[in-house]
């Protein structure tokens, strides 16, 4: 990991199942230095294979509840009677530490971070086409008719809220998306504020030593 004398930022990436978020941010950390992605805890049951600080940070609901009363999640939410939730304290030491945080969350996590955060850049996966994202979502093999048909009508009302992003990437291609991705996070690194914190010695030094002579 590169040596950094800035704060991180914090990116927001939302998609619909099938659009292979998941997968596209796996492989951005995994290629870019000094990103991570923010490990939510929940209320579900640990899962074989899964360790504690890595897939999740895994809690009782009362515990969750409290952290929810105390104001300690950027967002949260119930999904299949489950709590999720993206803790404000892991995310503000991480970007203290110059890292970029990556929250893979719903349309309806990314209103929560952006009021908290409006600073937060966020970017939206879209399929290149629904027969494309139902292709993917029968690729996986998982699911009868009936749940697919759920999960592209789900898709469609996750879609309609698109115009509310910063960023759309259009998963075509594994590598082309990939590619977009990173292309989001250089200029967000080279943007005026972050520039301005990373070059501050250079920037003085540029601006206060005098002209040469000739």
């Amino acid at each position: 990991m590169h040596p950094v004398s800035h704060r991180g930022s914090l990116f927001i990436v939302s998609a619909p199942s099938g659009a292979g978020k998941t997968s596209l941010v796996a492989a951005l950390v995994a290629q870019m230095p000094n990103v991570c992605i923010s490990v939510s805890h929940t209320t579900r049951a640990m899962r074989p294979g899964e360790e504690e600080g890595v897939n999740y940070h895994f809690t009782d609901r009362e515990s969750f509840l409290r952290l929810v009363a105390d104001g300690r999640f950027l967002e949260h939410a119930e999904v299949f009677g489950n709590l999720y939730g993206t803790s404000a304290d892991w995310v503000e030491q991480k970007l203290a530490e110059g890292l970029d945080v990556i929250l893979e969350i719903d349309w309806q996590g990314a209103v929560q971070v952006r009021h908290l955060v409006p600073a937060a850049t966020s970017i939206f996966i879209l399929p290149p086409s629904l027969p494309e994202l139902e292709k993917r979502l029968r690729g996986r093999g998982q699911d009868d008719d009936a749940v697919i048909a759920h999960r592209l009508s789900g898709a469609q009302e996750e879609m309609a809220h698109y115009a509310e992003f910063d960023y759309l990437v259009v998963n075509d291609t594994f590598d082309h998306a990939l590619g977009d991705l990173k292309a989001i996070l250089h200029a967000s690194r080279l943007s005026q504020a972050r520039q301005q914190e990373t070059l501050a010695e250079a920037i003085g030094e540029l601006l206060s030593s005098p002209p040469a002579n000739g």
